[in-house]
Parts: structure tokens; sequence; C-alpha cells
């Protein structure tokens, strides 16, 4: 008998080691401490994995409460096929599912907590035949002001958010003025060859100065056919009437 047990008992943690036997275990994993200021709402966040396939019909998901001061666990929620807020107690129409079963989510809002929540919170999910393993806790503390860290993150992402903005709007304005710049280069680009195109000569009409030449008329001596300036013709012709009339003077005189 004793080497028929000691035999099964090998054969069985070879298996188990071979992993054709495999011990089914839910595993939850939760946000451990949670800080909110009093009056404002805060996400308890819980998500899961299961070593069996998820099935929406049957998983279960259980919320409780542990307070500091020594006193009885309270319900908070619950969830099969749909969520179940409780009906009664401190919880009353302030707990909301955000969770979402089949992407293994188990999250719930606590909506305006007050400083009778301060304790723990523990999150199970049963998913049938995955039934087994550990349970999730957070430790919410409700406080008067957010903390230093608190205030430190939120400005820094109120900081990296302006900053985004102006980095935005360096960027816009900077490839506004590229493209006027480069609009303006186009421009002169198309310009320059009219102006080359232009008589260098050429002045405004306002500074131009008129001059006249004048030139000697020409006429043609029947004559001989020989081209005469008509101010040389005019002076022989006045020569010879002058003549002339010297002559009929002397006639006149005889």
């Amino acid at each position: 008998m004793c080497v028929k047990g000691l035999f099964f008992f090998t054969v069985l943690s070879g298996l188990a080691a071979s992993g054709v036997l495999r011990v089914s275990g839910m595993r939850i994993y939760t946000s451990g401490d949670v800080e909110a200021v009093n009056g404002t709402d805060v996400r308890l966040k819980c998500t899961f994995q299961s070593s069996s396939p998820i099935n929406a019909n049957a998983i279960v998901i259980s919320w409780s409460f542990r307070p500091l001061k020594p006193g009885r666990e309270e319900s908070v929620f619950h969830y099969q096929q749909r969520p179940y807020p409780p009906p009664d107690g401190i919880f009353r129409k302030r707990v909301k599912w955000a969770g979402d079963v089949m992407g293994c989510d188990a999250s719930i809002i606590i909506e305006q907590v007050k400083f009778t929540y301060n304790g723990t919170y523990i999150c199970q999910v049963k998913n049938p035949p995955d039934v087994h393993g550990t349970v999730g806790e957070i430790r919410l503390r409700v406080v008067t002001t957010a903390s230093f860290s608190e205030l430190l993150l939120l400005a820094v992402a109120v900081g990296g958010g302006i900053a985004a903005v102006v980095l935005l709007l360096v960027v816009i304005l900077s490839c506004r003025r590229c493209k006027m710049r480069a609009r303006g280069q186009r421009e002169g680009s198309e310009e320059a060859p009219r102006k080359e195109r232009k008589d260098p000569t050429a002045c405004h009409p306002s500074r131009s100065v008129h001059l006249y030449l004048s030139e000697p008329s020409m006429e043609i001596d029947s004559s001989d056919g020989m081209i005469s300036d008509a101010s040389t013709k005019s002076e022989s012709s006045s020569e010879e009437e002058g003549r002339s009339t010297d002559e009929e003077d002397d006639d006149d005189s005889d």
C-alpha cells in the first residue's frame, strides 16, 4: 500500500509540474491606498484575471466595506448579470457601476464621499468554476483638502496643458509666417522678369525733356535736277530781284 500511495503521489506531482493539472484561482488587482477630498467622487479600481473563460451570465462581483472603527462589515455593491446598488445603508444612492465584465474590470465609483467612508473596501470576483482565489482591498482615506502630492500633480497637469496650447499656437504662427514669406518670394520672382523687359532709357513722363530739331526744307531745281536748300535759293532769288530793280531804276532815269 505504501508503495502504491507513493507511486500515485509521484504521478500527481509529475502531472502538476508538467501543467496537465492546473489549480484554478482568481487573481484580483486593486489600487491599494486611495485618498479623496470630502464631497468629491472617487473611483475604486479593481481588475481581475481568471483561469476560465469569462461567463457574463455566471460571473459574480461583490464589494463590501470594513470601517476603521470596530463595527460590522457592510455591503457596498453587487453585480450578477446586472449591477445592484445597495438599497439601504450609508452607501444608498452613492455607488455607481464603472466596470466592464468582459474587459475584466470590476471598478465602482463612490459619489460625494464623507468622513464616515474612511475604511477598507473589499473586492471579490467569482467566475465559475473559478471561484477560489484572493480578494482585493482598497484603503480609502477621506481628507479635508488635497495633499501636496495631489496638488503638485494637478499643477503639473494644468501647466502641461497650458504649455501644449502655447506650443501649438507658436507652431501655427510659424507656419503662417513661413507661408507669407514664401508667397512674397514667389510674387517677387514673378515681377522680376517684367522689370527686366522695361526700356532702361525710358523715364517718367513728368521728367521727360522734349527736343525740337528744325530741318531745312529741300527743293529740287527743275533746270539741272539738283537739290538745293530753300534758304540758299531764297537768298539768290532776292539778290537777283534786287539787281533787276536797280536795272529798272537806271533805265527809268535815262
